[in-house]
This record gives structure tokens, C-alpha cells and sequence, in this order.
């Protein structure tokens, strides 16, 4: 400690100190983004050490690395996962968090590439956003005490801090919509090996059992290539062995177009005598003719709720994991009159 009154100090007493110009000193201590983790170290080192009073609200953050699942067709960052991006940036600029964010493949998630992103980020805690983490880069991330948000993941042991949709009770409440509209045999179109769609599969056979005279048949598409022209081959395939089902509802609504075109083509009227819903509220499904009746997913909120939960796992490394779910919302649509009853 220096013998400068505090009351006297001036952040130019501080770049003086730390060797940076005034502008840097007041940009750091405003926590504004822009600059290098090593400066703002210096800098709040610096003016602790001056006995320079610091806003605990300017401490700067440890910076964050969020790397988000490329779409597997196109390379790119997917529709569902622009709203997440815009939810972690907004909130990480809100709090001052430094945050930084790269396209991965899920195959390339291993503990050495991952280690690499976050060292060239200088980056402490990781978001894995849309990727299940192999079993090889949990050990890692577990063994290293890694702060991690799984966002639009979950973690069935637990080990890590996740956010998503509530996709079991989303999938039976969408399921049940169509029960109550009085259709007893269902379609579930499905794929992917993600815990989180599994969670809808689980509650679309839940909800049809709980139904009486329920039956429900799920279709696994192979998400080889386009899964909207998928699933129009499947409900197709799936129609023409047996015409006796009624209703589809979808993994999301990519599919769900996909199953409105087949029956289109097929002849049912949609929605008197075929009824489909979705899942997320995607674009596609406003654009849809006749509009879908889906479940709407706040991407942005999801987002936002991850920035909030790494700002406290930061501060509490050794609490226990969280696991928060947000309700989706039912959206009605031109393909289920939810008018109609048993």
C-alpha cells in the first residue's frame, strides 16, 4: 500500500501506475468490454493496491467460452440456437461478463480441443451449448473443476450446471392437446441422440398412456440429410400401412412441415381429419399454410438464464449442480382445432 490518499487518487494516478492511458483505466473500471483479461488484472491490481475505492460491481468477470454445435448440413450456426446467442450475449454484456463464443462439432469436442478453445479465449468457465459432452470430456471438465453451463442440455449424473426447455412435460402437454381434441392414435416423429429429445419421447408415451384407448406408434427419422423431406417419406410410409392414425406430434416443427406436406399430399383434410403439432415455434411454423399449432421455446430466455447461472457457479464452485427448466407455451395453429372434443 502506497502512502496516496485515497480520497486525493485519480484514475490518472492509476494509468500512471500500471502503465496504460487514462481511457483504459476508466474503460476497465467501468467494466467495459474491449479489453484484455491480463490489463484488467493489472489495472484492478493497481488500484487496489493505491487503496483506489472499486465498485464490487466493477470486479472484473472471468472470462467465459461458449462453444455452440454447427449444424450438421450446412456447417452453420442452426435457427433454433440464434435466439440462445442473442440471450448469452445480451446478458453477458449486461453483467460486464467476457464472453466469447465459436462454432464446434460435436465430434470435435474433445478434452484437447476444448482446453485449446478456452486457453486461445483466455476463458475460465465453458457453455456447451446444443452438445452432450462425451464421456472422455466430462472426465476432463469434472476432474478440472471447469465452471460448465450445459445449455439446451442436460447432465443425467448430475455433475454439471444445465438449462433447457421443459421437454418431458412440453412433449406431454403437446401430446395431450391432441388427445383432448379427441384423437386416440398418434404419430411421433422423432430423432437425434440427445438426452433432451429423449425427454419428449418420454413424455409423448407417457401422455398417450394415460389416455384411454391411447395408442402411439414412434417413427425414428434417420437425420441423414433434410429432416423435413424425412419426415414426409415416413409419414407417408407410415400412412399408407395404416391409415388409422389421426394426429402427429413432432420433435420440432422442421418435422412438423415435413408431416403437413405428406398428409397434404395424401388427401386428409388438415385439421378435421389429420391434426399436427410442433415443437420450438420456429419461423417455419408461422410460414406454414395452414399455420402450425406448436410448443413455443424462449430461446432467448434459455440464454440469458445460462449467463445468470455461470455468474453464480464463478462465485460458488463447490455447490452442488443445478438443473433449470423453463415451461414451454402452447401456440395454437391452423393444423388442430382444439375446439373439438371426445
Amino acid at each position: 500500500m502506497t502512502d496516496t490518499n485515497s480520497k486525493r487518487l485519480r484514475q490518472a494516478d492509476i494509468a500512471a501506475h500500471a502503465g496504460v492511458s487514462i481511457s483504459t483505466v476508466s474503460r476497465v473500471l467501468a467494466n467495459e468490454p474491449g479489453i484484455s483479461e491480463d490489463v484488467r488484472r493489472q489495472i484492478f491490481k493497481v488500484a487496489s493496491d493505491l487503496g483506489y475505492p472499486i465498485k464490487a460491481s466493477s470486479i472484473a468477470l472471468p472470462g467465459t467460452l461458449a462453444l455452440i454445435a454447427s449444424h450438421g448440413m450446412t456447417g452453420g450456426l442452426s435457427v433454433f440456437y440464434e435466439g440462445i446467442v442473442e440471450g448469452l450475449r445480451s446478458e453477458a454484456a449486461r453483467l460486464g461478463m467476457p464472453f466469447d463464443i465459436r462454432l464446434v462439432r460435436e465430434a470435435k469436442g474433445t478434452p484437447e480441443t476444448v482446453r485449446e478453445h478456452m486457453k486461445s479465449a483466455g476463458a475460465e468457465g465453458l457453455f456447451l451449448v446444443g452438445i452432450d459432452p462425451a464421456a472422455a470430456l466430462c472426465n476432463w471438465l469434472d476432474e478440472s473443476g471447469t465452471p460448465v453451463i450445459l445449455v439446451n442440455g442436460t447432465d443425467p449424473h448430475m455433475r454439471f450446471d444445465g438449462v433447457s426447455p421443459a421437454n418431458f412435460s412440453g412433449a406431454y402437454a403437446a401430446t395431450q392437446r391432441l388427445l383432448d381434441a379427441g384423437h386416440r392414435r398418434v404419430l411421433h416423429l422423432t430423432g437425434s441422440h440427445r438426452h433432451t429429445i429423449r425427454e419428449r419421447i418420454r413424455g409423448f408415451e407417457a401422455a398417450v398412456a394415460s389416455a384411454d384407448g391411447g395408442e402411439g406408434r414412434v417413427i425414428r427419422l434417420p437425420f441423414e440429410g433434410n429432416s423435413s423431406v424425412e419426415a414426409h417419406a415416413a409419414t407417408l410410409a407410415a400412412l399408407a400401412d395404416d391409415s388409422g392414425f389421426s394426429a402427429a406430434f413432432c420433435m420440432n416443427d422442421f418435422i412438423a412441415v415435413g408431416v403437413l406436406e405428406a398428409v397434404a399430399e395424401m388427401g386428409p383434410r388438415v385439421p378435421e381429419d389429420f391434426a399436427i403439432i410442433g415443437f420450438d415455434d420456429l419461423p417455419c411454423a408461422e410460414m406454414a399454410n395452414p399455420r402450425l399449432a406448436t410448443m413455443r421455446v424462449d430461446r432467448v430466455a434459455l440464454g440469458r438464464e445460462a449467463i445468470g447461472m455461470m455468474h453464480f457457479r464463478l462465485q460458488n464452485r463447490d455447490s452442488p449442480a443445478r438443473h433449470v427448466s423453463h415451461a414451454v407455451i402452447p401456440v395454437p395453429g391452423g393444423t388442430l382445432d382444439e375446439r373439438r372434443r371426445p
